[in-house]
């Protein structure tokens, strides 16, 4: 395949510069968001436009999530329904990126079952794409490329969705094998972006004015164990902390079986990192865990969770959950509800367990009904709401420091944004606001925000 520059500058010539409309749309996490704002930034370079209706669209790229069959089904659905875009405008160019591609079944399904898609991306390969483009126009019925690279083409653009707030990516892959996840077979195995270039390119985001800097990886904790012992996470976090300029950082997932230490630490010592951890427990049931071949058990877990709040007892804890893994019994489930009582965490994102297929766990037997885990779901969803509306209080009369992100739905001059500890704080303010930290004292707590008014400098 054809350098990109060189790609480029061929379908130039062939469009005579103006090649028309993109539309890209991306599902699942927000590394597919930062790989869609890369598909976005090679488009413009090549000529494109962007537009937010596909009806308009010369070309439309779905950026895909494989985490859920669901997922799949989903992206599916809204290609066969291309199928009528493409027979009123036959020019139409229908592109599949994402993680869906990295699946030699879903390759082969496309191949045989729709013929509306053009293109098929690599989660790798976005660099790939003049090159596919240019396949395609001088004749291929499928332009594809699946191939895993190992290096990160930092030079590649990017088209981001906000002023203000920005998701870098770390690393890529993983090496955990968690029985329900099928990330490390799409993903590919951990690789390490050099640090050298994540800290230019945080460099240059904050001096562009951006105030909120989000790693991002399968599995931070993990990052540099492929980098011969030249930087560990914490080591990356405090080079970060040490550049000029006034902005926070997150990160985001960590894996509870690497959060040492030296993390906590870090996390504790370091002004501009958030004093907030996302912690994935996904059961409170050391058997479930097992299964799951998370490797670490609740009281593990515990322990981690033990040695923060010994640092500070109201430390900001968020967590995933999955309800009804298979074969999951009510003490397994009990158990869940007591690590969320236990932790009282600010927030969790749960999930009811679906099988998915390549999966070790999808192979596992399972007697729990749906109606069960509806059940339970229904339940766990309850304890939260208590736990959170009673920990939530603990914020009332507080000054927070507040990076103000937008309008608030349902209250008319008032504005919303996110703490340092991740809590989502309302408060009335000038639109003028949006994009700036602003320092506000908690008068209010529900059991899903808190709400302030601008504090008196």
């Amino acid at each position: 395949m054809l350098k990109s520059a060189d790609a480029i500058k061929r379908l130039r010539a062939l469009n005579g510069g103006a090649p028309g409309l993109a539309y890209v749309r991306s599902f699942g996490c927000q590394l597919n968001v930062s790989d869609g704002e890369k598909i976005k930034g090679v488009l413009q370079e090549i000529g494109y436009g962007l537009t937010e209706d596909e009806n308009e669209a010369d070309l439309i790229i779905l950026n895909t999530c494989a985490v859920r069959e669901s997922a799949e089904d989903r992206v599916f659905g809204i290609v066969g329904s291309m199928k009528k875009l493409k027979e009123r405008k036959p020019s139409l160019i229908i592109g599949i990126a994402g993680c869906m591609t990295a699946q030699s079944h879903i390759a082969q399904k496309i191949r045989r079952s729709y013929p509306q898609v053009d293109l098929v991306v690599g989660t790798s390969a976005i660099r790939s794409l003049p090159g596919l483009l240019l396949e395609h126009m001088e004749g291929a019925s499928l332009a594809e490329d699946i191939s895993e690279y190992d290096d990160f083409s930092e030079a590649v653009p990017q088209i981001r969705e906000s002023s203000f707030k920005a998701s870098v990516p770390i690393m890529f892959g993983c090496n955990n094998f968690c029985t329900y996840c099928i990330v490390p077979y799409v993903r590919g195995r951990e690789r390490s972006r050099r640090p050298e270039d994540i800290i230019a390119e945080v460099e240059e985001l904050v001096g562009k004015g951006y105030k909120e800097i989000m790693l991002l990886g399968q599995n931070v904790n993990s990052y540099g164990n492929d980098l011969g012992g030249e930087i560990t996470f914490p080591e990356l976090l405090r080079k970060l902390n040490a550049l000029e300029g006034d902005f926070i950082i997150r990160f985001m997932s960590s894996h509870p079986k690497d959060a040492s230490d030296e993390l906590i630490e870090a996390i504790f010592d370091c002004r501009k990192v958030a004093k907030h951890l996302h912690l994935p427990v996904q059961s409170g049931s050391s058997d479930v865990l097992r299964r799951m071949n998370r490797r670490y058990t609740a009281e593990q877990y515990l322990e981690t969770v033990r040695k923060i709040r010994d640092r500070d007892p109201g430390f900001s804890l968020t967590t995933d959950l999955i309800v009804g893994f298979p074969d999951e019994t009510n003490e397994d489930f009990e158990a869940t509800l007591d690590i969320i009582r236990e932790v009282k965490y600010d927030n969790i994102y749960s999930f009811i367990y679906s099988k998915r297929s390549g999966t070790k766990a999808a192979e596992m037997p399972d007697s729990t009904t749906e109606e069960e885990k509806s059940r339970r779901m229904r339940e766990l969803l309850s304890v939260q709401r208590e736990v959170s509306s009673e920990h939530y209080r603990r914020f009332i009369g507080r000054t927070m420091r507040v990076l103000a992100d937008g309008k608030a739905k349902k209250k008319e001059g008032w504005l919303t944004g996110k703490s340092s500890e991740f809590i989502i704080v309302e408060f009335p303010g000038d639109e003028s606001l949006i994009g700036q930290f602003v320092d506000v004292k908690i008068t209010g707590a529900m059991n899903w925000a808190v709400t302030g008014e601008m504090a008196e400098k």
